[in-house]
């Protein structure tokens, strides 16, 4: 006889309601058919054999360097077939891949981004069938007005102040000793930050730009929404994970700042002479707005904020470099100064004029463009929306309707044959007389190529010649560990990155003021 101890009714399958499953079934039906993975027409590049039913090949996002690698040796064409999700993509490589990737009207970068790429914060809906691409067209026109002459020229004392103020408080808070003049930093928090405040004054507004406390919680909301980025939602795109969930909060929270900010400028008339204001004025709503700040200041902070840590400690640890571009700034000091031994470095490079910053720092220009080489990682994509298959040069193979492109950026930023030694960070390789660079068409990809080219590249060198040229005029430096030890050589980063990092171990500047 049983007794209430120990005993378990027993649950069978077979005492489930005929409903519970045909409930389950369904559920699995729909499952399946929102996840297959259409077949690639017979013209498409070979499908590599790696992957999973329904998920694809997950190691594109885990390590996509080692996969691409692979990829490749298991093709006889350079390109190569995979689904990730129910996404049909094509890998492409070579010298054709990158000129049809890079130069095909059919190849849609904003549909690709839209898609494949999920780090952004998350602020109203783009993800319908060609708003991507049509916000993109808003979005070009409206960067293009900003990025102006005249625009610069406004802005260019408030960019060389607030970088001098920002170094100055660095100072401040950092100096060591009797003297006050030798303390340590970490570039990848207090660079990073004098990027964002610049790219803020540029494309957001003025209110969060002067205050140390919005740039902060700003600042935070975007790595919030970086950290969160969900590969989980580019195979399911409708499943509401916890990186998605925190990313839209990310995103909401960003919402009320800026829009609190507009309700105020309203209620009481006044107007900034910024990005934020002409967008109010243009008569665009608050959501409009706020995605194309949040846009401009994502592609800025994610790129121009690390590659500005990375080169000072690239010149850190390069004396030949680092002598050039120092007698580079103070040739320009020297050039300029007209109160003799009183003016400060500072003021002295706070009245050069737009057209000097443009001019007078080719050294640095190169060796941020050898920084953006080994911060380029990853791979770019694109989205064909042209309803037709897309050749890809005289390959014979397509890229098919609604299936992705991709291309490794390392199949021609590391390739030995176009940079000789490719893993040596060295800036003459982009001199007249060494050209590396110009050896294959599309040779280097860091300020965009084809049809595609980087629309705030002249912002993007404007501040980081200020940056660079400031630090330089008022500090020598070296690099360390965190554990003290100079270091003679910065790392190697991992290729297998989706998008430039901040180092994975923590790296300082140790710094002393300059005596001039």
């Amino acid at each position: 006889m049983a007794t209430s101890m120990g005993f378990v009714p027993a649950v069978s399958l077979q005492n489930w309601p005929a409903s519970i499953y045909i409930l389950l079934l369904s559920v699995l039906a729909v499952f399946i058919k929102i996840q297959w993975q259409p077949s690639f027409p017979k013209n498409a590049p070979k499908k590599i054999k790696e992957g999973y039913p329904l998920l694809g090949a997950l190691r594109l996002f885990t390590s996509r360097a080692e996969f691409f690698k692979d990829a490749l040796t298991f093709s006889n064409t350079g390109n190569f077939s995979l689904h990730f999700g129910k996404h049909q993509v094509v890998g492409m490589s070579g010298a054709e891949g990158r000129k049809t990737f890079f130069d095909s009207k059919d190849l849609d970068m904003s549909e690709g981004y839209a898609v494949m790429f999920a780090a952004a914060p998350q602020v109203g809906k783009q993800n319908g069938p060609g708003q991507a691409s049509q916000f993109s067209i808003w979005f070009t026109k409206t960067i293009t007005k900003l990025m102006k002459k005249e625009n610069f020229v406004q802005n260019l004392g408030l960019l060389t102040s607030d970088t001098t103020t920002a170094l100055d408080a660095m100072v401040k808070r950092t100096a060591e000793g009797a003297d006050q003049k030798t303390g340590t930093f970490d570039p990848f928090h207090d660079i990073y930050h004098i990027v964002y405040q610049l790219t803020m004054r540029t494309v957001g507004a003025t209110e969060i730009a002067e205050s140390p406390e919005l740039l902060a919680r700003t600042l935070g909301l975007f790595e919030e929404a970086e950290r969160n980025m969900s590969t989980a939602r580019i195979i399911f795109p409708w499943m509401p994970t916890i990186g998605y969930i925190r990313r839209t909060i990310s995103g909401g929270k960003l919402y009320v700042i800026f829009d609190r900010i507009a309700k105020e400028r309203r209620r009481t008339g006044k107007k900034q002479e910024d990005a934020f204001q002409f967008l109010m004025d243009s008569g665009e709503d608050i959501v409009r707005i706020l995605t194309f700040v949040l846009g401009a200041l994502f592609a800025g902070q994610l790129n121009s904020g690390v590659n500005a840590g990375w080169l000072l400690c690239y010149l850190a640890t390069n004396p030949e470099w680092y002598g050039r571009i120092q007698g580079e700034v103070d040739a320009a000091l020297n050039k300029h100064r007209t109160r003799g031994a009183g003016q400060t470095p500072a003021q002295v490079l706070s009245t050069l004029t737009l057209d000097d910053w443009e001019s007078e720092f080719p050294l640095i220009d190169l060796a941020l463009r050898e920084s953006i080489r080994f911060q380029l990682v990853g791979t770019a994509f694109r989205k064909n929306i042209s309803g037709h298959d897309v050749p890809i040069g005289k390959s014979g193979e397509v890229v098919p309707s609604d299936g992705f492109a991709m291309y490794w950026i390392d199949d021609v930023h590391f390739n030995p044959e176009v940079y000789t030694n490719p893993t040596e960070w060295d800036p003459s390789r982009f001199l007249p007389e060494r050209a590396e660079d110009k050896k294959v068409p599309f040779g280097y990809l860091g300020w965009g190529v084809g049809r595609h080219p980087c629309l705030g590249m002249r912002f993007a060198k404007l501040e980081m010649s200020i940056i660079v040229a400031m630090f330089v005029a008022m500090f020598d430096f070296e690099l360390f560990d965190d554990k003290g030890v100079r270091m003679e050589k910065t790392p190697f980063i991992s290729r297998n990155r989706h998008s430039a990092k901040k180092p994975d171990q923590p790296m300082r500047l140790r710094y002393t003021v300059r005596q001039h």
